[in-house]
């Protein structure tokens, strides 16, 4: 069984799909492991690590020719996979709803693309849930960037000079990167409330402890979609959110907005009148800038000043922590194939629950419900 990895050509893309210690573990399940040249070099992996640790370092044609599995962070265009195995595995992140274009190419050249975005958030998937691990490093970095973009110091500090007051911040969206940006801002010394539309996140909030800001009142509103993640709220939730963020926000110094819905463009959490009210100085990190954005105005990779607000937000903020994150991808990338390692065969074999809901393409067609149509 050979496994391939590329080096990433996504624009901006630093992270990559093996490390050497994954490569290692893939050794011992009996895969040769082919990477192509200076693939780590962003996320300083050098090509005698990978080498050292008994993968084959050569060029894309050499590690693809004769590949059963592919691994990846973004799915390589199908041109760079002429050479792999019929039927060949290509385990990445497929961007399945937006990117309809490259999973029909998929079922054209024969390949199985698994989308790894697309597994199913239960308990026995979650060392292999990507989105989980990235999200983890985002929430940390969408901090520590407010902060170096913030003119003023996080924590309470009482000098001689006098005392600086502890920055506010406030988190939109309690999922994984918005508790780690709780935690991290936390740490950081700040003042921290956080908000999201499902009710079930109110003691998570407050177990790390932040002030949890809520809209009350509103009968039946939960919000809570399948597999854990939000759903869209009804008109009158929507309105009672905003009138409760827009007197809550105009007292905060650093906003950080995480909210996603799945195939959908990211819902809109603060508008232009709302930064208005923000102090001059105050920052914005959008982490759903990428997907449409959650702040009115936000561009990725861009610093957006409005009513002297800072706005920011990253295109892919788990590259802006190279070694890390491709640490954790590497290593969801081994939780899942070696879950489903099947000796005799020598190869993983996938059941139906995870396999139906990560299968994109098989046997030259499109085969995933959630792309029917």
């Amino acid at each position: 069984m050979k496994i391939a990895i590329l080096k990433e050509r996504a624009s901006g893309e630093t992270r990559v799909a093996v490390t050497p210690e994954t490569a290692k573990k893939f050794a011992a399940l009996g895969c040769s492991v082919a990477v192509e040249t200076g693939a780590g070099v962003i996320a300083s992996i050098t090509d005698d690590a990978y080498a050292e640790a008994g993968a084959t370092v050569a060029d894309a044609a050499t590690c693809v020719k004769d590949a059963d599995i592919v691994l990846g962070i973004q799915a390589p265009d199908v041109a760079l996979l002429a050479g792999a195995k019929p039927g060949a595995w290509v385990a990445a992140l497929f961007d399945p709803f937006t990117a309809r274009e490259r999973v029909d190419a998929y079922a054209a050249a024969g390949l199985e693309a698994l989308s790894m975005e697309f597994m199913p958030r239960i308990t026995r998937a979650q060392s292999m849930d990507v989105l989980s691990s990235q999200s983890n490093l985002a929430g940390y970095k969408a901090v520590l960037a407010a902060a170096d973009a913030y003119g003023r110091a996080f924590p309470m500090m009482m000098t001689a000079a006098g005392t600086v007051q502890a920055a506010r911040a406030f988190i939109m969206g309690v999922g994984v990167a918005g508790l780690q940006a709780i935690a991290t801002a936390r740490r950081l010394g700040a003042q921290v409330s956080a908000t999201d539309v499902r009710s079930a996140t109110k003691e998570q909030i407050q177990s790390l402890g932040a002030k949890a800001i809520f809209v009350e009142n509103v009968a039946g509103i939960e919000g809570e979609g399948s597999g854990g993640y939000a759903t869209e709220m009804s008109e009158e939730y929507q309105k009672a959110q905003a009138e409760l963020i827009s007197s809550h926000i105009a007292k905060q110094d650093i906003v950080i907005t995480t909210a996603l819905i799945p195939g959908r463009a990211a819902p809109r959490l603060v508008t232009d009148a709302q930064i208005a009210t923000m102090k001059p100085g105050s920052v914005i990190f959008d982490l759903a800038v990428a997907q449409g954005g959650n702040v009115e105005g936000s561009k990725p990779d861009e610093v957006v000043i409005r009513h002297g607000v800072k706005i920011i937000g990253y295109a892919n903020t788990p590259a802006a922590l190279p070694a890390d994150a491709s640490a954790l991808f590497a290593r969801n990338h081994y939780n899942f194939l070696s879950a489903f390692w099947d000796k005799e065969a020598g190869r993983p074999v996938l059941d139906e629950e995870i396999g139906t809901a990560i299968r994109l393409t098989q046997s030259g067609k499109v085969v995933n419900e959630r792309l029917a149509g």
